[in-house]
């Protein structure tokens, strides 16, 4: 962390709530206006909540952009999160795992936990999200296991690695940030994966960009699905680098029920889920 930065807790009593609120500011911050920016939600930082049984990490206090439950701690609290490792339906073995968003690090640690022999690498564009993360038991950086301060849109265009899956998160308050919805970011990661890659994107915003965005994925990846998050207008859209002519729906109920054994998902929920939405969207936006 910074030198010229250092943590400072505000009771949450001004809001109602129990626990406390950290932020990241200079010494010697004016904590009555840091809490009046707050109210009047123009504080434009990340913070953390933290009421001793969960950590929330915040952009304003109607958005909680990542959560983790400290009892137990890998596993992954919003349903969202858990419906983008449906890339274990096609690749429950992947060598390398691509992370854009690091949040709270939710998916970051399960793919750590569950996924022994991936490496991982977690891109994330906001200093101040990446220092949030000793507080979310993030998994020490190593030769598996990244964390790199990056633009992704630079990152893809300038690396020489290739990714098995990536896994697409980047939001703000306005929903999936600009720069992740552009064809121009996706024709270049398309470029650094490997040939059967999985990419899973997590879409959020108005209904319009969400559409228009599901049927760009479908241009240049040739087919996609998807699944709707029920009540939090999250919709997660599946692509393959090279998809086959038609999916083996029967292996994939399979391996679902046998993945199901150590992973704390509902993939065979979710692989009836994709296969209504290959069905029924096969060719979006054609």
């Amino acid at each position: 962390m910074s030198k010229a930065l250092q943590w400072y807790e505000i009771p949450a009593r001004f809001l109602s709530e129990k626990g406390v609120i950290r932020l990241r500011e200079p010494p010697g911050a004016d904590i009555p206006y840091l809490k009046r920016q707050l109210l009047d939600d123009e504080y434009g930082k990340p913070f953390l909540f933290d009421d001793g049984d969960s950590r929330r990490l915040h952009f304003n206090l109607r958005y909680v952009q990542s959560q983790i439950d400290l009892r137990t701690p890998d596993t992954l609290a919003f349903a969202y999160t858990r419906k983008m490792m449906g890339f274990l339906l096609w690749l429950p073995q992947p060598r390398h795992v691509v992370i854009v968003g690091l949040g709270g690090g939710s998916l970051t640690r399960y793919c750590h936990r569950h996924l022994p022999q991936t490496r991982i690498t977690t891109l994330e564009i906001d200093e101040d999200v990446i220092a949030f993360g000793e507080w979310f038991q993030l998994p020490p950086q190593d030769e598996r296991t990244r964390i790199v301060h990056a633009d992704a849109v630079d990152w893809f265009a300038s690396t020489r690695e290739r990714a098995d899956v990536v896994l697409i998160d980047g939001c703000d308050h306005t929903g999936t940030v600009e720069t992740l919805c552009d064809e121009g970011f996706y024709r270049s990661l398309q470029a650094r994966l490997q040939r059967e890659a999985i990419v899973a994107v997590n879409l959020l915003g108005p209904a319009t960009r969400v559409n228009a965005v599901q049927r760009m994925l479908g241009e240049v990846f040739g087919a996609v699905m998807s699944v709707e998050i029920k009540g939090l207008g999250n919709r997660v859209v599946f692509a393959a680098n090279n998809p086959p002519r038609a999916p083996d729906w029967l292996a994939i109920r399979e391996r679902a029920e046998r993945l199901a054994r150590d992973h704390e998902l509902d993939l065979p929920a979710l692989s009836r889920q994709l296969q209504y939405s290959y069905r029924h969207h096969r060719s979006p936006g054609r």
